[in-house]
């Protein structure tokens, strides 16, 4: 009688967890679409019911798993985590469910607002959505409110549980209702991210985005998203520069956004010093340095006066990703610098440690000398009320 393999177990994790992996792992050496289907069934059956169970906790303790020892088993296991988490397949006889995201970039020498969306507004987004942006056939259920990234669902679980609560009002085409007293308050931030929310109702087998249609276009689509509901999001964030991303899944709109966030933080910084301290961006030296502190990287960007070398302003650069690559990020840094006005960079070669201000909690910057320091306003030291000299909460940051 041949016998029975016995399946290896990552030491230390519970079973669940185990589970996660073997199954993860599995679909990351697949070599065939045919294997494929096996795994990603098994898989996507095992991460609905810890879902459906509320077990965050596995499922954390696999990706952290995964991210340390199979890059390529994590990123099968993220994307079926994500869409497990995002969509409701089957939510009746006839419709899937599906989360989607339309964030906005935004920064404001004030505050940007995190509100109820009003209802005027909200029936002309509707518009825009239904004409633009979802297929024919697609119903769905706009949320009421315009969140900051405090106040999204906190992990797997909490977004799944967010697109049930919204499936009935999407079926009937109606707004759903935001419980706002249960909404943590929002952070404040020179630059950031928010975000609008839909769930929506697509037919089974159908289309959920008109760029799926015949004949459609992605490209123009968001054209047309960014000219009709662009101003139309402005009227509800007064005082703050804004740049509209395309509405799509929840967690890809996310990534985006969080992407697309870092090289406007830069433009806002620039827009903000000139508007505050007549600073343009000419008259800036911009010092880039690698930071690390246990396993933790990113890069820190110091806007610092030609003259004097004070830094007057600072902008983290989180890698994001497995994928995304130091040369890759600096590059992008450059570009941006480049796009903003600033000629003058400098790129340290040695890797500073990740400090933060002891007082406030800010992260440090680097000057020319290699130094990390708390970025200041020139006027500010002048000004009684301000006992810190410290410039105003920078861009969020993002992790």
């Amino acid at each position: 009688m041949k016998k029975k393999t016995r399946i290896s177990r990552p030491s230390g994790l519970p079973r669940d967890a185990e589970r996660l992996c073997w199954l993860a792992k599995g679909l990351a050496q697949s070599g065939s679409r045919i294997e494929d289907r096996y795994w990603e069934r098994l898989l996507s059956e095992t991460v609905r019911a810890l879902l459906e169970a509320g077990d965050e906790a596995a499922i954390e303790r696999a990706l952290d798993h995964l991210y340390q020892s199979e890059l390529q088993a994590y990123e099968e296991l993220s994307d079926v985590l994500d869409s497990e988490a995002e969509t409701l397949a089957d939510f009746d006889k006839s419709h899937d469910l599906v989360l989607v995201a339309a964030p906005v970039l935004a920064w404001s020498r004030f505050q940007i607002p995190a509100r109820p969306i009003p209802q005027a507004v909200r029936e002309n987004l509707r518009v825009h959505l239904g004409a633009h942006i979802f297929a024919a056939g697609v119903k769905f259920a706009l949320f009421d409110y315009l969140f900051s990234p405090d106040q999204l669902p906190e992990g797997f679980v909490a977004t799944r549980r967010w697109l049930q609560a919204a499936g009935k009002d999407a079926l009937a085409g109606r707004d759903h209702a935001v419980d706002r007293d249960a909404l943590p308050e929002s952070a404040v931030f020179l630059s950031d991210i928010r975000y609008v929310l839909v769930a929506a109702a697509a037919p089974k087998e159908g289309p959920i985005f008109t760029w799926q249609e015949a004949e459609g276009d992605r490209e123009f689509a968001f054209d047309q998203w960014r000219k009709q509901a662009g101003p139309v999001l402005a009227q509800i964030m007064p005082g703050c520069g804004t740049e509209t991303e395309l509405p799509d899944a929840y967690f890809t709109a996310s990534r985006k956004a969080n992407r697309d966030a870092r090289p406007f933080a830069i433009h806002a910084a620039i827009a903000f010093l000139a508007a505050e301290a007549d600073i343009a961006a000419s008259h800036l030296r911009a010092v880039v340095a690698p930071c690390e502190s246990q396993g933790e990287f990113e890069y820190r960007i110091g806007l610092a006066l030609k003259h004097g070398g004070q830094v007057v302003h600072g902008v983290p650069w989180p890698l994001l990703g497995a994928d995304e690559t130091e040369a890759e990020a600096q590059r992008q840094i450059q570009e941006t610098l480049k796009a903003v006005g600033i000629q003058d960079v400098v790129t340290l070669r040695r890797t500073l440690p990740l400090e933060f201000c002891e007082d406030c909690g800010a992260p440090l910057f680097p000057n020319a000398e290699g130094e990390l320091v708390h970025a200041e306003l020139p006027a500010q030291e002048e000004d009684e009320g301000d006992t810190t000299g410290h410039t105003p909460s920078g861009p969020r940051y993002l992790h």
